[in-house]
């Protein structure tokens, strides 16, 4: 893959987005695996998927590919799937009627 020819400005901008994402995606797994309840694992879980979109976005910009933007939808879709499912899971104790 070749990188889109930026500035320096962008270039730093994108590496400073990406380290940010990355401590808030290791702090949420921590929450994900020490969380005191079910409610603050799914919602760790949810974070994590709306980090992850984030991440593949930012990586878009950064290598200039659409097919980047293209798995950031498929995960916002896959994520708010799973969180509805988890969300009806916890409320009534079964996903499928």
């Amino acid at each position: 893959m070749t990188t889109l020819s930026t500035s320096p400005i962008l270039a730093g901008a994108i590496f400073a987005t990406l380290a940010c994402y990355t401590l808030a995606m290791v702090l949420t797994a921590l929450r994900l695996l020490r969380g005191p309840s079910a409610q603050d694992r799914v919602l760790a879980l949810d974070f994590l998927y709306i980090l992850g979109m984030l991440l593949v976005l930012v990586l878009g910009i950064r290598y200039s590919s659409q097919m980047y933007f293209e798995a950031a939808l498929l995960i916002g879709l896959f994520g708010f799937i799973g969180s509805a499912a988890l969300a009806k899971f916890l409320l009534r104790g079964e996903v499928i009627e």
